[in-house]
């Protein structure tokens, strides 16, 4: 999968202008976890959904949690101080049954692959930097939509209904 255009979706964060910038420090991971970290930064480089950063003023840390049901370790970003300086956004979410029904008499139906939506929405460049967070092997931000902001699932069902 490509990617939605920015002309249908991107997301942006709308950050508070008075809010203060949290960098935080780099915490210390076991020899597991950061093997785990490091695959995880592997693919997502791969895939280019995210890129290496020098200078920001937002540093955020993983978290590793374990997938259910198995020993496998997975990464999330924890946007906590990102995600108290964005105000939230009362996006409802549509029932089903009307996500279906307004795809009757379409000649075109867009899809987001359910494995990897979010990431197939880009950041606003400018909000890019906001979204870093720092490992063991570098510093990085995400260039799509990472999972764990605010608003990511408001950008989410409103590029949803736009492909319908």
């Amino acid at each position: 999968m490509t990617g939605v255009p920015r002309e249908l979706a991107e997301h942006s964060l709308n950050i508070n202008p008075g809010a203060k910038p949290v960098k935080q420090a780099l915490r210390r991971f076991g020899d597991e976890k950061r093997r785990a970290i490091g695959k995880e930064i592997a693919k997502l480089l791969k895939a280019r959904f995210i890129k290496e950063v020098i200078h920001t003023k937002w540093v955020a840390n993983p978290v590793l949690v374990p997938k259910k049901n198995t020993k496998v370790l997975r990464m999330c970003v924890d946007y906590t101080g990102l995600n108290r300086a964005c105000p939230k956004d009362p996006f409802p979410l549509p029932r089903i049954d009307q996500v279906i029904d307004s795809t009757a008499g379409s000649e075109l139906l867009c899809f987001l692959d359910a494995y990897s939506g979010y990431h197939q929405i880009r950041m606003r460049e400018s909000d890019q930097l906001a979204t870093s967070f720092i490992t063991p092997y570098g510093t990085y931000c995400y260039i799509t939509m990472p999972f764990g902001l605010k608003n990511a699932g408001a950008t989410y069902q409103r590029t949803m209904q736009k492909c319908l």
